[in-house]
């Protein structure tokens, strides 16, 4: 099975399959529950933490939630945006955007939606806890214009401004006071407060149960204000850690749904009379960064100094890792090794860029340079249920860099353990790291203020800029860039941007764009989102 990134957005989504499931129980964990036609019930490889939207930047739980928790904006099927909680939107002038408010709107526990809600919303979005901070425009300001009016006011025009809202989710100001949830969930809480076990959204879904780790059940919102275009009742979600147990439970009929398929059992599920693969190129880069802003790594046997704070270093472990034989051998080819942060879909000018050379003797050179002529040691943080693949992939990261004199103690963690370390202190807690990233608003923009931008205490850059990488240069031409008119122009000053922070600095290493893999029942259908985001509402089962 192979893909081609050649093809546009509108294309991909072609590749999206109507699919279909069958239903049951997962071992003891779904023991007891009657079988109904209306009842969906889907595995993932990970769990689902918390319920607080805003605690982790993570698109699994980002796409479960927007099923309870709804924005002024969505996406639809076509990846387009489109109304939801704002019946429609306005900019007065650049840098002021009305909304007005879709009136009638219920939260789950009965109170009305109003311009209350998204000016808390807004100054929640922007607590310590929150991972979603970068969402919002640092200079923005929420102003109330009547109860279903709303402005948002800004010191500099942002084109962007509502690109990724679909996550900016709405909050009840009473509900959150009463139940002392004023403030976002922080991904490290060792003790979940209220809202990571409890949600009151307004949208088609509502939380009847979390265990975290267990089982979380959601039940259809029969006072939701849009049309529905399911036909559930129900959903039950069941974390299955063991891939060979999460395939089994799909091939048996006790699962409709699971994430990822293995890509060594693909050929099991599609051949199975009952089951098939919904596959197709995701818009997700997973790539590798490193800690260069601290005077001295954790978790290495260098003392008084940051081997990473040379760009030689940097280059070195680049080089030392082979993309191809991550592609064929751990990925069976359900990879595109990339040279930049995005997509090729989604950048013009993906074609223009080369991944420099695997190249073991040139990295040992410039570790050699740089004063590691030995190498050194250091701890790689990565996730073991997170991506497809996740661990194996730093498995062989771990040889190939061991070829050139470097030794990594790998440090493979489940997704909530995996998070909750590295956005410890704000986002600081790794020296070398693994990660995906899917820019919400499908452009570049997203990717550098997330991910390179320099680090700042209102959001930009950060937490997701873990390793603290900052080129004010850089920073300085993507700022420019965001708001060039010329389209053309736009993109050539993201790709010289690119080449700043990839290829002048090193300051990441991409590794490729994984290919989604659902393996689902055929008595289910659903389109099937390139950003991997599962939306129950679209989900209809025989």
């Amino acid at each position: 099975m192979t893909f081609s990134w050649s093809r546009p957005i509108t294309k991909i989504r072609k590749l999206a399959l109507l699919s279909s499931l069958g239903v049951g129980l997962i071992a003891s964990t779904l023991a007891g529950e009657a079988a109904n036609a209306k009842t969906f019930r889907f595995a993932f490889q990970g769990e689902l933490k918390a319920v607080d939207i805003y605690a982790l930047k993570e698109s699994f739980s980002l796409g479960v939630l927007s099923n309870v928790y709804e924005g002024l904006v969505r996406r639809n099927a076509e990846m387009k945006l489109e109304p939801a909680l704002a019946e429609r939107w306005e900019t007065i002038d650049p840098l002021r955007w009305r909304f007005y408010l879709r009136k009638g709107v219920k939260f789950h526990n009965g109170e009305d939606f109003t311009a209350d809600d998204v000016l808390f919303s807004v100054d929640r979005i922007r607590t310590p806890g929150s991972d979603l901070k970068a969402n919002l425009p640092a200079d923005l300001v929420a102003v109330k214009v009547d109860d279903y009016t709303v402005d948002f006011v800004l010191k500099t025009p942002n084109p962007l401004l509502i690109a990724e809202w679909e996550t900016f989710s709405i909050f009840s100001r009473k509900w959150a006071v009463a139940n002392g949830a004023t403030e976002a969930t922080s991904a490290s809480a060792t003790t979940p407060p209220y809202a990571a076990l409890h949600a009151n959204g307004t949208g088609p879904f509502i939380i009847v149960s979390h265990e975290p780790g267990v089982k979380t059940v959601f039940k259809a919102n029969p006072n939701w204000w849009d049309k529905p275009k399911h036909n559930l009742d129900e959903v039950i979600f069941t974390p299955v850690t063991s891939s060979a147990t999460r395939v089994a439970a799909l091939l048996s009929g006790e699962v409709d749904w699971i994430d990822p398929v293995p890509v060594a059992d693909i050929p099991r599920v599609e051949s199975n009379p009952g089951t098939m693969v919904a596959a197709g190129p995701e818009l997700r880069t997973i790539y590798l960064s490193f800690d260069q802003m601290r005077p001295e790594l954790t978790g290495s046997n260098v003392k008084g100094k940051n081997p990473f704070k040379d760009v030689r270093v940097r280059k070195a472990f680049y080089q030392a890792i082979d993309v191809e034989t991550i592609k064929t051998k751990v990925m069976r080819n359900l990879a595109t090794p990339s040279p930049v942060m995005i997509a090729p879909a989604l950048f013009s000018k993906y074609n223009d860029f080369k991944r420099f050379p695997y190249d073991p003797e040139a990295s040992k050179k410039l570790l050699a340079e740089a004063g590691y002529p030995q190498g050194f040691e250091v701890t790689l943080d990565c996730p073991n249920d997170r991506y497809v693949n996740d661990e194996a992939i730093c498995q062989a990261v771990v040889g190939m860099l061991a070829r050139v004199g470097v030794k990594i103690n790998l440090l493979a963690q489940t997704k909530s353990k995996y998070f909750a370390k590295i956005l410890a202190s704000g986002g600081y807690d790794t020296s070398f790291y693994l990660l995906g990233w899917t820019p919400a608003t499908l452009e570049n923009y997203n990717v550098f203020s997330n991910l390179m931008m320099c680090r700042d205490e209102k959001g930009k850059g950060s937490p997701t800029n873990l390793g603290g990488y900052c080129n004010p240069k850089m920073d300085d031409l993507v700022n420019k860039a965001l708001v060039e008119p010329d389209p053309a122009k736009q993109e050539a000053m993201y790709a010289e941007a690119y080449k700043i922070a990839l290829f002048d600095d090193v300051g990441y290493i991409p590794l490729h764009q994984q290919a989604l893999a659902w393996g689902m029942s055929k008595k289910i259908k659903v389109p099937q989102r390139p950003d991997n985001y599962f939306i129950f509402a679209w989900v209809n089962k025989e």
